[in-house]
């Protein structure tokens, strides 16, 4: 399979990887073939890329660093509980909420679970979700990309639940944001503005007041938002004073936004966005921390279609944990805009190809 743009995606072509629903539900299941109302109602929806079946890369089948079971059930908890508090805020004003701790730990004990047992894997994102479900997709990933970072650092399992149980839940302020004012196209005032921003107290409340989260893990909620250099709000804390758990979902919250399409932007390539970040280091971002997690994420993900200096396009197979730029890529089209009639591949990491480079993500 292949990852494109849906500007380049064409009726008849069949859907290789499921597409879902905010609540984790399948909207475009794989082995549906796409038409013209599909095409449109995906870019509708928010969809601005998908995997696409093609015969010259049908053994390229990226691998998400979870389960699809895992994933959907924990984005189906977070769906469930942030939809409750935002059909009823009164609930947030509750001493507990019944099991509210006890539901996220396990789920992140899943999650914790498929990453052990993949821990040298590069993180390659590659579930696909409609735009109205960005908030509880958002939340999953920035506990996966956490709990990667959390790994590396030889956190202990306390330690690894705290910092997931804070990831999965570090945006549930937004639940109490009216959703025109977070999802809005246009320029917010500043009255607006300082609504928006105040989620990061209002989660830290909600959290604190549950009796099995930990204080630490509300803390992710509180100080995601602060910057390294004391840039961030809510209080303008500099940087150890931000709590390490905070300051790694902070990393993991930014990457996944900018990789994810929003209603005011297309998303980033994943190289354009640890581009940002890294530039961003000791700024807004611990730097040392950054570096970790820019050691475990794939710059170039497989099945991503990328063009060469050369004009040559083709689809990455396989990613070098060694030189995550420098991937293996199979050609599927010359420098002079023609097909290849057998597809070949080219190992960046070689030295026959130093003079090759990857110029842009299609």
């Amino acid at each position: 399979m292949r990852k494109v743009h849906i500007t380049s995606v064409k009726p008849g072509e069949v859907v290789a990887k499921s597409i879902f629903l905010e609540n984790g539900n399948v909207l475009l299941g794989q082995g549906v073939e796409l038409t013209d109302r599909y095409i449109q109602r995906l870019v509708h929806l928010g969809i601005d890329t998908l995997f696409i079946q093609d015969k010259h890369t049908e053994d390229i089948i990226p691998e998400d660093v979870i389960r699809d079971e895992t994933r959907k059930e924990a984005v189906d908890t977070v769906f469930k509980t942030m939809t409750t508090l935002v059909d009823q805020p009164q609930v947030k004003r509750r001493t507990s909420m019944t099991d509210f701790g006890h539901t996220f730990q396990n789920v992140f004990r899943e999650i914790m679970n498929d990453l052990s047992g993949r821990r040298d894997v590069l993180v390659n994102l590659t579930n696909l979700h409609v735009l109205d479900g960005y908030l509880f997709h958002h939340s999953v990933n920035v506990a996966v990309l956490a709990g990667v970072v959390g790994l590396a650092k030889g956190y202990n399992q306390q330690q690894m639940m705290d910092l997931g149980v804070g990831a999965l839940l570090f945006d549930i302020g937004m639940t109490q944001v009216p959703k025109e004012l977070w999802s809005r196209q246009t320029t917010l005032s500043d009255e607006e503005r300082q609504r928006v921003r105040y989620h990061t107290e209002e989660g830290f409340n909600i959290l604190r007041s549950q009796h099995n989260i930990a204080l630490v893990s509300a803390h992710c909620a509180l100080q995601h938002h602060e910057r390294f250099d004391g840039s961030g709000y809510p209080r303008e804390l500099a940087g150890e004073q931000i709590h390490e758990y905070a300051r790694i979902v902070a990393i993991a919250d930014v990457y996944d936004a900018l990789v994810s399409p929003r209603p005011f932007r297309k998303s980033f390539s994943p190289s354009d966005a640890t581009e940002f970040l890294f530039a961003a280091g000791n700024s807004y971002f611990d730097l040392e921390l950054l570096k970790i997690f820019l050691q475990h994420v794939a710059i170039y993900p497989v099945a991503s279609t990328v063009q060469l200096n050369t004009g040559q396009i083709g689809v990455v197979s396989q990613v070098n944990p060694l030189a995550v730029n420098r991937p293996t890529i199979r050609i599927l089209q010359e420098m002079d805009g023609s097909p290849v009639t057998t597809p070949y591949e080219i190992d960046l990491y070689e030295k026959e190809w130093m003079s090759l480079t990857i110029v842009r993500t299609l």
